[in-house]
């Protein structure tokens, strides 16, 4: 198992005991097995925390180059799954492209006609233009 494997286990396994963290103190008992079940589940999450910090230590110059965006901590503290941060950013990115796309599209048509109405009103100018640029289109 990779060192990247084991973190990512043994992130699950603390997202895991603090969510059962979370019932039981929820639902706290003060008589019975309220306590113990308490303090073994602070135990586990204490046990996580040291053996991601141990791992964290291992990776530390292994995969120094690993840098992980803050979005997706801030997906983690609003409670949403943080593998859904790649496919909101894949969306957004193509929503950009598709307006970015329109923009040059626009200019394209915008260019076009505006070397239309130039040929129209400077014939001459715009032979030389397009001599000069080596187009003989009326339109590019």
């Amino acid at each position: 198992m990779s060192t990247l494997d084991q973190l990512e286990t043994n992130l699950e396994s603390l997202t895991e005991n603090v969510r059962q963290l979370g019932i039981i103190v929820s639902d706290f008992q003060p008589q019975g097995q309220g306590q113990t079940a308490l303090n073994q589940k602070l135990n586990q999450i204490v046990t996580s925390l040291q053996d991601i910090d141990r791992i964290r230590t291992d990776m530390i110059g292994k995969n120094s180059d690993i840098q992980v965006p803050l979005d997706v901590f801030d997906y983690i503290d609003t409670g949403r799954n943080p593998q859904l941060y790649t496919k909101d950013c894949m969306e957004k990115a193509l929503h950009k492209n598709e307006s970015v796309k329109g923009k040059i599209d626009s200019y394209r048509r915008f260019k076009a006609m505006l070397l239309v109405e130039l040929s129209k009103v400077f014939p001459n100018e715009m032979g030389k233009y397009r001599a000069v640029r080596g187009d003989e289109r009326s339109s590019n």
